[in-house]
């Protein structure tokens, strides 16, 4: 039926760790199909959900959260996120946790060498030693479970709000920013009536720009809704573009808008600076990045990409390998039940209770970050994570 290429990879050096045989055939759909029928009338079976790095994962060829990775270099959407992606893929958060788990062995041992020999001549128990161990370990957990906002970012998009009063130009701008056409742009207010997202890729990063409607006194209960949930998704956003139109007066904002401005990443978009008749200073804008662009000819366009660029960087973080660590909502889980472990046996050893609840504890630990990285042996922890796979990956 045609001709095909195969390519075998032996054991235990294949993906899987098992013999694996791979058939290149070309890409009509129905040849794949029938090659497929040829195939299970033999005896095979389709693989099911993410089989294919679950058996790489029990055979020991990837740990937990490397398997992971593979769904988030399938998933990825931007340079950072495939960076991130990457590094995890390669073992960086698994050698993280293989760290804290070590010195928390260490410590652990340390502790139970007191509880299973205390006959022994060993030095003099040192409560305050073992404490200052614990409280290294959790400033640890603390760093890596705070990076969760950073691998949800990279993993979802920042979400960047325009806003502003009608007729600013926030839907030709995301016009602009999309690339195409994607929101209705009219002369009269309050075409906006409910937010429009739109995925935008900028630089290395993705972003998920919201288009509001224009916020001012509504008189219909339609965009007096609208207005409720600009700032619905400014009080949500990761970064505010306020957009003002710069041949009219001041507009009049909202005082939650104005503390969003004040308190949060921001940048302002002065549209229309291709017009003559200008305004030049917003009382309320003294203190953001101010780009001047026309939503209409283009210009300033790259300025307000660079500016947008920057805010991100600062916002999802930049640096080393280690830095860009992030883990995400399984991990932190787990993170936070090893921490909260730990300051018990932390307040235990205060309290001078005896050392085996203090050991306990902080085998628990141990327990919660192997679940990290998959050393328990929890059928179902397996069945949750690869059922999000593709089929066959």
């Amino acid at each position: 039926m045609d001709d095909v290429v195969f390519t075998f990879f032996g054991g235990p050096r294949s993906y899987t760790g098992e013999d694996v045989l791979e058939i290149s055939c070309h890409g009509n759909p129905f040849i794949v199909r029938k090659v497929l029928d040829d195939l299970l009338a033999r005896g095979c079976r389709m693989a099911e959900a993410g089989e294919f790095t679950r058996r790489a994962f029990l055979n020991g060829r990837l740990d937990l959260t490397a398997a992971e990775a593979v769904m988030d270099v399938i998933r990825a959407r931007s340079d950072r996120a495939l960076e991130a992606a990457r590094l995890q893929l390669r073992g960086a958060l698994g050698r993280r946790i293989d760290r804290l788990v070590g010195d928390l062995l260490q410590c652990c041992a340390t502790v139970e060498a007191y509880i299973d020999f205390p006959e022994e001549d060993l030095p003099v128990e040192d409560r305050m030693r073992r404490r200052a161990d614990l409280a290294a370990l959790l400033a640890e957990i603390g760093g890596l479970r705070a990076t969760r906002r950073h691998g949800d970012l990279l993993r979802e998009g920042l979400r960047v709000v325009l806003l502003g009063a009608p007729n600013a130009g926030k839907s030709s701008l995301l016009n602009r920013l999309a690339g195409y056409d994607r929101a209705i742009v009219s002369e009269e207010p309050g075409t906006t009536r409910d937010f429009l997202e739109e995925p935008v890729l900028l630089g290395p990063h993705r972003i998920r720009v919201f288009d509001t409607a224009g916020l001012r006194e509504a008189g219909g209960a339609v965009e007096r809704a609208g207005v409720e949930r600009s700032l619905e998704r400014a009080e949500e956003a990761d970064l505010v573009v306020l957009v003002v139109d710069a041949t009219a007066p001041c507009p009049t904002l909202p005082q939650l808008v104005r503390d969003r401005l004040a308190t949060h990443a921001a940048v302002l978009a002065v549209n229309k600076c291709d017009l003559p008749e200008r305004h030049f200073e917003w009382p309320f804008t003294a203190t953001l990045a101010r780009v001047e662009v026309s939503a209409q000819t283009g210009a300033g366009l790259d300025e307000l990409r660079r500016v947008l660029i920057e805010r991100a960087d600062r916002i999802t973080g930049t640096g080393s390998d280690e830095e860009h660590v992030a883990v995400n909502a399984r991990h932190a889980v787990a993170l936070a039940e090893a921490e909260e472990c730990l300051r018990r046996a932390d307040r235990l050893l205060a309290e001078e209770h005896p050392l085996e609840l203090v050991g306990s504890e902080m085998r628990l630990a141990v327990g919660a970050l192997g679940a990290i990285v998959g050393r328990i042996d929890h059928e179902a922890i397996l069945d949750r994570l690869f059922a999000s796979f593709c089929i066959g990956k």
